[in-house]
């Protein structure tokens, strides 16, 4: 099976909605958890893929599946850091808990994988292929979504170590710049340039893989 496979490509796009809106999930429960209601209010701490699912991030979605592992964006969950209980530590554990679900269903994929791998000889061959699938892509949108720029959780989680009146310039910057940024960055990568996102995190997404104990099947 190789990228541009109907089976290929229908799994990645599974995997990568799925995967999305476990990681705006993972936003939205913790900010919930540290008494913000903004995010219930928009009905937003639910598993249900579609309330997290945005038109351009799907767009981005089917064109990288199209051409291997899928990546892309969920609607951003809205929260207001001065609702919660304690406003700098809440809103960077509820930035922090999308990549983090990421990494945990990287972990139970690999498990799994391993486990079958080992001891089910007879398991139908699309399953390993699946499993790896979904380490490979979760933690592909860990690294891509701690990246430090645009609206992705790395620049608020960087902001957060800054002292307050460079955080804020630093917020000022990525809302405006850094947005352009990431969008050109974005268009850069999907139009097959010689700058690409991947080519920036894969030796990471790599190294993770095989941390895990997946990289056995690469």
């Amino acid at each position: 099976m190789t990228p541009g496979d109907a089976a290929f490509v229908g799994m990645s796009l599974v995997i990568t909605f799925l995967s999305i809106g476990v990681h705006e999930y993972g936003h939205a429960v913790v900010a919930d958890a540290e008494g913000d209601p903004t995010p219930r209010i928009m009905g937003r701490v639910t598993l249900n893929p579609i309330k997290h699912f945005d038109p351009l991030g799907a767009i981005m979605i089917v064109i990288t599946s199209l051409s291997g592992y899928g990546f892309g964006w969920g609607k951003p969950v809205m929260v207001n850091p001065s609702k919660m209980r304690r406003p700098l530590a809440g809103h960077l554990l509820s930035v922090a808990a999308g990549p983090l679900m990421n990494l945990l269903i990287a972990c139970v994929a690999a498990v799994l994988l391993r486990l079958i791998v080992s001891f089910v000889p007879g398991a139908p061959p699309l399953l390993p292929v699946f499993l790896l699938m979904t380490v490979i892509i979760n933690v592909f949108l860990m690294c891509f979504n701690l990246l430090p720029i645009g609206p992705l959780d790395g620049m608020w989680l960087l902001g957060g170590l800054m002292p307050e009146r460079t955080r804020i310039r630093w917020y000022q910057f990525n809302r405006s710049v850094g947005s352009f940024l990431f969008l050109g960055l974005i268009l850069l990568s999907s139009a097959g340039t010689g700058v690409s996102i991947g080519k920036l995190i894969n030796p990471i997404v790599e190294a993770i893989i095989r941390f895990l104990g997946a990289g056995f099947t690469l």
